[in-house]
């Protein structure tokens, strides 16, 4: 009678290679030398039928997979809220694996299956938490929305310095300090040439450039200070409707509405306890640190400031 508790205890392995379009399963039900062989669609219906089909077997059923960018998110999510445990395997073990096991370098899909399933028996798994389920989706997505913002927009400045700059205004580098500041862009953006502001008197480009620059100190002093370097400019005397300077304004326009959305992200915090600090998550992200254990940090988001979108008090 405990050797058949025992028995029933033993969880189904099922091993899945994911894809974007469909999963190969591979199921080992204890007891049995046959495998049983699925493809399922990424389609709901296909998966109602999966965990209908590792609900019959009445035992514990444990799944693994390997992480493939985020199309194993929607399966993982369903399997996991019909109750079944879930594995995660890692990618460099399983190229590893799959060279020892059948020595050479070729990979498909059924194959992979058959490689995870191997790494299930022998227990190479690690814990995998569904984001959604854990509570922690709307802190990832925060994290990777603000990391991909800053990219973008770093990216975008780096083409500005090195590319347009150059070309039509390339004293206009040392007034720059800050790529999170809006006004230079919409400084570059009123007048993408020089020869835009020394067609002007001096007295007419200061009035008419005062409010673009927003509250600068000594506002004045910076202006006449462009002005001068703007009449003195190497930069290439194109027409002000030209297609070219049309461009530059297209990336301008792009760059203020990526600051734009990067001040409006909320900046996550992670509280670590061990070290009593607090961090941007996203910084953490950058690094590649890993945060400790769950109950050693908790998180939160800042208090917006009304006068400053994206920054906290």
């Amino acid at each position: 009678m405990t050797d058949k508790n025992i028995a029933q205890s033993e969880p189904v392995l099922v091993a899945i290679d994911i894809s974007k379009a469909r999963h190969e399963v591979l199921i080992a039900v204890p007891g049995k030398k046959r495998r049983r062989r699925l493809t399922v669609l990424n389609q709901l219906d296909d998966f109602n039928r999966l965990i209908a089909t590792l609900s019959d077997y009445n035992r514990p059923v444990r799944v693994a997979f390997e992480a493939t960018g985020n199309y194993h998110r929607a399966l993982a999510y369903h399997l996991a809220a019909a109750g079944f445990e879930m594995k995660l395997v890692s990618s460099v073990a399983l190229a590893r694996t799959r060279e020892a096991l059948h020595n050479s370098w070729d990979k498909n899909d059924p194959k992979d299956a058959q490689v995870i399933l191997h790494m299930m028996e022998i227990g190479n798994e690690q814990f995998y938490h569904d984001p959604l389920m854990r509570g922690t989706n709307d802190i990832q997505e925060l994290s990777k929305t603000h990391d991909i913002v800053s990219k973008s927009k770093t990216e975008l400045w780096h083409r500005i310095l090195t590319h347009y700059l150059p070309l039509y205004f390339p004293e206009a580098d040392r007034f720059h300090r800050s790529s999170r500041s809006d006004w230079f862009f919409a400084f570059l953006e009123r007048y993408p040439s020089p020869h835009l502001i020394s067609a002007m008197g001096k007295e007419e480009f200061i009035a008419d450039a005062w409010t673009v620059v927003g509250r600068r100190v000594s506002k004045e002093r910076l202006l006449a200070d462009i002005y001068e370097t703007a009449k003195t400019s190497v930069g290439l005397p194109v027409d002000a409707d030209s297609d070219a300077l049309r461009m530059f304004r297209l990336v301008l326009a792009e760059g203020r509405g990526l600051i734009a959305q990067r001040n409006h992200c909320p900046v996550v915090y992670v509280y670590i306890h061990e070290k009593g600090d607090r961090e941007p998550l996203h910084r953490i992200a950058q690094r590649r640190h890993r945060l400790p254990v769950a109950d050693l940090y908790t998180w939160d988001w800042t208090n917006q400031r009304p006068d400053h979108p994206g920054r906290s008090w």
